[in-house]
Protein backbone atom coordinates (compact mmCIF):
# COMPACT_ATOMS: atom_id res chain seq x y z
CA UNK A 1 0.00 0.00 0.00
CA UNK A 2 2.94 2.72 0.35
CA UNK A 3 4.16 2.00 -2.88
CA UNK A 4 0.66 2.25 -4.05
CA UNK A 5 0.34 5.41 -2.20
CA UNK A 6 4.00 7.28 -3.63
CA UNK A 7 2.85 6.36 -7.00
CA UNK A 8 -0.46 7.74 -6.79
CA UNK A 9 1.26 10.98 -5.26
CA UNK A 10 3.99 10.79 -8.04
CA UNK A 11 1.09 11.24 -10.26
CA UNK A 12 -0.33 13.59 -9.08
CA UNK A 13 2.48 16.22 -7.78
CA UNK A 14 5.59 14.73 -8.65
CA UNK A 15 7.78 16.19 -10.90
CA UNK A 16 5.86 16.05 -14.39
CA UNK A 17 9.16 15.28 -16.92
CA UNK A 18 9.02 17.02 -20.46
CA UNK A 19 6.00 16.86 -22.29
CA UNK A 20 5.39 14.38 -24.67
CA UNK A 21 2.11 16.23 -26.39
CA UNK A 22 3.43 19.98 -27.68
CA UNK A 23 0.88 20.91 -30.10
CA UNK A 24 -1.58 23.00 -28.50
CA UNK A 25 -4.72 21.92 -30.21
CA UNK A 26 -3.64 18.38 -29.96
CA UNK A 27 -3.10 19.42 -25.79
CA UNK A 28 -6.46 21.17 -25.46
CA UNK A 29 -8.00 17.99 -26.84
CA UNK A 30 -6.38 15.55 -25.05
CA UNK A 31 -7.16 17.92 -21.53
CA UNK A 32 -10.85 17.82 -22.43
CA UNK A 33 -10.67 14.28 -22.74
CA UNK A 34 -9.11 13.89 -19.91
CA UNK A 35 -11.48 15.53 -17.74
CA UNK A 36 -13.97 13.93 -19.07
CA UNK A 37 -12.30 10.50 -18.33
CA UNK A 38 -11.49 11.57 -14.68
CA UNK A 39 -15.20 12.20 -13.99
CA UNK A 40 -15.84 8.48 -15.82
CA UNK A 41 -12.71 7.32 -13.32
CA UNK A 42 -14.30 9.01 -10.57
CA UNK A 43 -17.83 7.55 -11.29
CA UNK A 44 -16.41 3.93 -11.39
CA UNK A 45 -14.92 4.45 -8.45
CA UNK A 46 -17.77 5.07 -6.75
CA UNK A 47 -20.01 2.88 -8.18
CA UNK A 48 -17.30 -0.30 -7.37
CA UNK A 49 -17.33 0.87 -3.38
CA UNK A 50 -20.86 0.96 -3.35
CA UNK A 51 -21.05 -2.57 -5.35
CA UNK A 52 -19.41 -3.71 -2.51
CA UNK A 53 -21.17 -2.78 0.47
CA UNK A 54 -19.76 -4.39 3.51
CA UNK A 55 -17.43 -6.27 1.89
CA UNK A 56 -14.90 -3.24 1.26
CA UNK A 57 -11.81 -3.66 3.08
CA UNK A 58 -8.38 -0.93 2.74
CA UNK A 59 -6.82 -4.45 3.07
CA UNK A 60 -6.15 -6.96 0.41
CA UNK A 61 -7.40 -9.57 1.46
CA UNK A 62 -11.55 -10.30 2.09
CA UNK A 63 -13.05 -10.00 5.51
CA UNK A 64 -14.62 -13.32 7.44
CA UNK A 65 -17.79 -12.18 6.49
CA UNK A 66 -17.26 -11.65 2.97
CA UNK A 67 -19.71 -13.04 0.08
CA UNK A 68 -18.03 -13.03 -3.69
CA UNK A 69 -19.89 -9.70 -5.73
CA UNK A 70 -20.10 -10.16 -9.36
CA UNK A 71 -22.69 -7.94 -10.28
CA UNK A 72 -22.81 -4.53 -10.85
CA UNK A 73 -19.18 -3.78 -11.98
CA UNK A 74 -17.81 -6.89 -10.95
CA UNK A 75 -19.41 -8.34 -13.60
CA UNK A 76 -17.30 -6.61 -16.02
CA UNK A 77 -13.86 -6.64 -14.06
CA UNK A 78 -12.76 -8.63 -11.51
CA UNK A 79 -10.84 -5.14 -10.09
CA UNK A 80 -12.86 -1.79 -10.92
CA UNK A 81 -11.65 0.12 -8.54
CA UNK A 82 -8.10 -0.75 -9.50
CA UNK A 83 -9.97 -0.12 -12.70
CA UNK A 84 -10.80 3.27 -11.72
CA UNK A 85 -7.71 4.75 -10.31
CA UNK A 86 -5.88 3.77 -13.58
CA UNK A 87 -8.75 5.52 -15.56
CA UNK A 88 -7.83 8.44 -13.49
CA UNK A 89 -3.77 7.98 -14.21
CA UNK A 90 -4.51 7.69 -17.38
CA UNK A 91 -6.62 11.02 -17.21
CA UNK A 92 -4.02 13.27 -15.61
CA UNK A 93 -1.50 11.71 -17.65
CA UNK A 94 -4.12 13.65 -20.56
CA UNK A 95 -4.28 16.30 -18.94
CA UNK A 96 -0.65 16.69 -18.11
CA UNK A 97 1.31 14.96 -20.92
CA UNK A 98 4.27 14.34 -18.86
CA UNK A 99 7.13 11.75 -19.23
CA UNK A 100 7.17 11.25 -16.00
CA UNK A 101 3.62 10.52 -15.39
CA UNK A 102 2.94 7.92 -18.04
CA UNK A 103 6.19 5.82 -16.03
CA UNK A 104 4.54 6.07 -13.02
CA UNK A 105 0.80 5.27 -14.51
CA UNK A 106 2.69 2.51 -16.30
CA UNK A 107 4.55 1.32 -12.75
CA UNK A 108 0.90 1.76 -11.16
CA UNK A 109 -0.32 -0.65 -13.52
CA UNK A 110 1.93 -3.19 -12.78
CA UNK A 111 1.91 -2.61 -9.19
CA UNK A 112 -2.16 -3.33 -9.47
CA UNK A 113 -1.22 -6.55 -11.80
CA UNK A 114 1.22 -8.07 -8.44
CA UNK A 115 -1.38 -6.71 -5.88
CA UNK A 116 -4.15 -7.90 -7.85
CA UNK A 117 -2.73 -11.56 -8.42
CA UNK A 118 -1.73 -11.61 -4.58
CA UNK A 119 -5.27 -10.69 -3.53
CA UNK A 120 -6.66 -13.51 -5.71
CA UNK A 121 -5.14 -16.13 -4.12
CA UNK A 122 -7.17 -15.37 -0.58
CA UNK A 123 -9.87 -15.04 -2.72
CA UNK A 124 -9.75 -18.48 -4.49
CA UNK A 125 -9.22 -20.20 -1.18
CA UNK A 126 -11.66 -18.44 0.36
CA UNK A 127 -14.52 -18.51 -2.61
CA UNK A 128 -14.94 -22.12 -4.48
CA UNK A 129 -16.71 -19.94 -7.28
CA UNK A 130 -13.37 -17.64 -7.70
CA UNK A 131 -11.97 -19.94 -10.13
CA UNK A 132 -15.43 -19.73 -13.26
CA UNK A 133 -15.21 -16.00 -11.97
CA UNK A 134 -11.49 -15.66 -13.18
CA UNK A 135 -12.04 -17.66 -16.09
CA UNK A 136 -15.33 -15.55 -17.07
CA UNK A 137 -13.71 -11.78 -16.39
CA UNK A 138 -10.97 -9.84 -17.15
CA UNK A 139 -9.08 -9.26 -14.08
CA UNK A 140 -7.69 -5.05 -14.31
CA UNK A 141 -9.26 -3.65 -17.90
CA UNK A 142 -12.81 -4.67 -19.09
CA UNK A 143 -13.36 -6.66 -21.74
CA UNK A 144 -9.21 -6.69 -22.67
CA UNK A 145 -6.95 -7.91 -19.77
Amino acid sequence: MVVQGILIGLILFGPQGSLLIRSEPLASILQSCGIAIGLLATLIMVIAVINLGKNLTPLPCPKDNAILIQNGLYQFVRHPIYFGVLLAAIAWLLIFPGIYILIYAIGLFFLFDIKARREEVWLVERFPDYRDYQRRVKKLIPAIY
